[in-house]
């Protein structure tokens, strides 16, 4: 399935993963997983959060490379939108075929 990643350097990752995953779980199936990072689960799509010491790493996976553009283009303008103060930039890599 394809995937893509994006590296968002930040020293609040833990926060900002709280927020989406709170965020997102108002709609969508959300869980915590080991390490404190999040899964959120978008129909056929998984969006995981790994909070890192200076970055948050966000790995989209889904059935197609159209679903994964989709939704790591809403996961990522909902995180700038939430780290505008701290000018958080989300840049993905072109999704993988796995």
């Amino acid at each position: 399935m394809p995937s893509s990643l994006a590296r968002v350097a930040t020293d609040a990752a833990p926060r900002y993963a709280k927020q989406l995953a709170s965020h997102f779980g108002r709609k969508i199936p959300v869980e915590e997983i080991p390490g404190g990072g999040h899964r959120l689960t978008f129909q056929s799509t998984d969006v995981v959060l790994e909070t890192l010491d200076d970055h948050l790493l966000i790995t989209v996976t889904a059935p197609d490379a159209a679903a994964v553009t989709a939704i790591r283009d809403v996961v990522g303008s909902h995180l700038e939108r939430f780290g505008r103060r701290g000018e958080l930039s989300v840049v993905w890599d072109e999704p993988a075929q796995d």
